[in-house]
């Protein structure tokens, strides 16, 4: 069964699939969660009331649309573009990530959304 993760962050409305791996079951049975997004680059990130350790398969170089945990927040992370330490041609994160999903369409329009901005996740109806 796949499973939907709806991303509202003022006027945007995204979805996201999530992967089968413990940080996306952690995930979304810790939904509806509401935080306050923090920019970082062209990365969201915010706290989440869960903690899972790293995965076999986490990694610091990371593709646009993908949505991460970062088991040192503990946070979740959505990226759609360069970070501060990333290098050209590049998304990196501070440090390794486990991915939980992916965010279906254009992943860009994160970059609209301010610093501090409410993140609502809820589970989306397939």
């Amino acid at each position: 069964m796949q499973r939907f993760l709806r991303i509202t962050i003022e006027e945007l409305n995204l979805a996201a699939e999530l992967a089968r791996t413990p940080s996306a079951d952690a995930l979304w049975d810790a939904l509806p969660l509401e935080a306050q997004a923090h920019r970082w680059g062209d990365e969201l990130y915010f706290g989440v009331p869960f903690q899972v350790p790293l995965e076999s398969d986490a990694r610091e170089v990371v593709q646009a649309g993908d949505v991460a945990y970062w088991p040192e927040g503990p946070a979740l992370c959505f990226l759609f573009g360069p970070t501060p330490i990333s290098r050209p041609g590049e998304i990196r994160t501070a440090s390794a990530v486990n991915i939980c999903g992916h965010i279906r369409g254009d992943s860009t329009v994160l970059q609209k959304v301010r610093d501090k901005a409410t993140v609502r996740l809820t589970r989306e109806k397939a």
